[in-house]
């Protein structure tokens, strides 16, 4: 198993064949999931969101696995917290807000879907399930129906650690194995499955471990190490074309917002614990990585914050705007009535 945390990036994404546009693009990405995590998490506090579960912390993992992605070939099957990879493969903040409140036009399921759970046939979005890690097995059987129609398409699937303790974890990445399939199973461990530990949660000391015995890669990523994640990611993609089968990546991450906005994460994790993680927060660590080399500059920075905030501000009022779906739809897609 490929082992690697916190490597230094001295212009790194040269090397590993990012341009100057790429890191920024990067960068947009995951400061534009931010800010939209950040406002919906306040419309949930003033009563106007109804439930959000945020990705805050996650996103620099996210942005760069899906860079390493073909946005026009590749599928994602995303879990609950992946906000950047969405909005990256072309959902907008309108899209999300739409879901989030419920709205007639929500392109997911017109307003009856759980907050989180996204999808988009169009931009090559799968949907998925409540019940955790279903959607594993899932891409692993599109993987499969790709090679058959004689399709070069890879599937990305995401999840937390705490799926990797579930069954259809092990039956996808058994299948995948034997078959060589080309998906990336992408474990974001933010180190708590809600409020168990991971020291709690698996025997071995990371999820990677787990890979040797279904015969393909295991590798360990620092998650807050945007140019490392794509690096592996951008391997991944390149060994799944080539026909070599599955990889399995854990980006070591950490969730800076509890579990949900039902959840209160201080019963199971001092302040002092959080403060440390946002200091290693890929939004922080990767805008330093990128004034230092020239990238960017403060003022640059500042006005694209402002930019994306007002981006999801008109977002907002326009979402808030958009009419409820009928009551008589509330059936609608359930019942076998051509609907």
């Amino acid at each position: 198993m490929a082992f690697e945390i916190g490597e230094t990036a001295v212009k790194r994404h040269r090397h590993i064949g990012l341009t100057d546009q790429d890191v920024m693009n990067i960068y947009e990405n995951m400061l534009l999931a931010r800010v939209l995590d950040e406002r919906m998490w306040l419309l949930n506090r003033a009563g106007k969101l109804p439930f959000v579960v945020s990705g805050q912390g996650q996103e620099g993992a996210q942005a760069a696995a899906a860079y390493a992605l073909d946005k026009q070939r590749d599928v994602i099957l995303p879990y609950y917290r992946d906000l950047a990879m969405v909005l990256a493969f072309g959902e907008t903040p309108l899209d999300i807000l739409l879901a989030n409140f419920g709205r007639a036009n929500d392109l997911s399921s017109g307003g009856r879907q759980m907050p989180g759970h996204f999808s988009a046939r169009r931009h090559r979005i799968f949907s998925q399930s409540s019940p955790v890690t279903t959607q594993l097995p899932h891409a692993a059987g599109i993987a499969l129906a790709a090679r058959m129609r004689g399709e070069d398409l890879v599937t990305y699937v995401s999840f937390g650690e705490g799926s990797s303790n579930q069954g259809d974890f092990h039956e996808a990445c058994n299948f995948a194995g034997v078959h060589k399939l080309p998906v990336i199973f992408f474990c974001e461990n933010n180190h708590y499955a809600i409020s168990v530990p991971l020291h709690k949660q698996i025997g071995s000391k990371y999820v990677a471990d787990r890979a040797a015995g279904y015969g393909f890669p295991g590798i360990v990523v620092d998650g807050n190490d945007v140019l490392s994640v794509y690096a592996h990611m951008k391997d991944a993609v390149e060994r799944a074309l080539r026909g070599e089968g599955p990889t399995l990546i854990e980006a070591l991450t950490y969730r800076l917002h509890p579990h949900s906005s039902d959840d209160d994460d201080r019963s199971y994790r001092s302040k002092e614990e959080v403060e440390a993680a946002r200091a290693r927060d890929a939004l922080v660590t990767f805008r330093r990585y990128m004034i230092d080399e020239g990238v960017l500059t403060e003022q640059e920075e500042k006005d694209l914050r402002n930019r994306l905030t007002q981006d999801v501000d008109r977002a907002i009022e326009e979402a808030e705007r958009s009419p409820l779906p009928a009551p008589e739809s509330a059936l609608n897609h359930v019942y076998a009535d051509g609907k």
